[in-house]
């Protein structure tokens, strides 16, 4: 791979992992707490329906699971190009 198409390549890659994560959290957050609301809420985990808990907590428990996947991933990365220390 050339000098100039390795941090083409390395971007390239970061931004769809990005992408991918924000989708998973989107689709957590917006499809649990909101758009699933009605069918999750027939669920009840410790006397909540599971629609309110996605809503309340749920999305923020992904939300901090994907930073460190992404952490992870990036690391990878870093070192599949170089860029790692």
């Amino acid at each position: 791979m050339s000098h100039q198409n390795k941090p083409k390549a390395y971007w390239k890659e970061n931004i769809k992992i990005v992408l991918i994560l924000l989708t998973i959290w989107f689709l957590v957050s917006f499809g649990a707490g909101i758009i699933f609301k009605d069918v999750l809420n027939e669920i009840k985990i410790g006397g909540f329906k599971l629609g309110f808990w996605f809503a309340q907590q749920g999305s923020m428990y992904v939300f901090v699971i994907l930073i460190f996947i992404y952490v992870r991933l990036m690391n990878k990365l870093d070192k599949k190009y170089g860029y790692d220390e």
